[in-house]
């Protein structure tokens, strides 16, 4: 969603309120690609500040689906979007707009996607986990040991001593 500001900029202490939505329903990052399952309209507060200087602010939730970091489950992680950003447009025609503003400002209309996105990636969990005392997937066969156990060999052998146990294992009575 694109909202033009040159209206704005050009009245003294004009603000405006527009009503907005998400609009994408995957975030996509380079290392990531989570579905976005809930997003909450809101609106965008604009406020004209005087000497070319323009106010937003606006509040919203995304939630996303997020696989767990141990047994890979899908885990609903709500973010908490809240902006409240001072752009001075003198600088954007001098072209030395902060390149945190760049990406969003271009020219005289603001990049509502754009934003919501860098909040979303500033705002990305480090970690997920389905539950603290999530018990995480089997390094061997692959299973779920939340849902179930397996019968793997979960024995940790010093894989220095690795061939002393190959000539064990090879000379191994039948």
């Amino acid at each position: 969603m694109y909202i033009e500001l040159s209206d704005i900029l050009s009245v003294t202490n004009k603000e405006l309120d527009i009503p907005a939505s998400i609009e994408m329903n995957r975030f996509v990052s380079k290392t990531d690609d989570y579905e976005i399952i809930s997003k909450s309209p809101f609106t965008v507060h604009l406020k004209n500040t005087g000497k070319k200087k323009l106010s937003i602010s606006f509040e919203t939730v995304v939630s996303l689906n997020i696989p767990c970091s141990r047994c890979l489950a899908d885990v609903r992680n709500d973010i908490h979007i809240e902006v409240n950003k001072i752009i001075d447009m003198n600088e954007s025609d001098h072209e030395e707009i902060d390149l945190d503003e760049q990406s969003f400002i271009e020219g005289k209309e603001l990049n509502l996607e754009m934003l919501i996105y860098k909040e979303i990636l500033v705002n990305l969990p480090m970690k997920v986990l389905c539950s603290e005392n999530c018990k995480g997937i089997c390094n061997r066969c692959g299973a779920n040991l939340n849902l179930q156990s397996c019968d793997c060999d979960t024995t940790e052998l010093d894989p220095r001593m690795s061939k002393i146990r190959d000539i064990f294992n090879n000379f191994k009575e039948v």
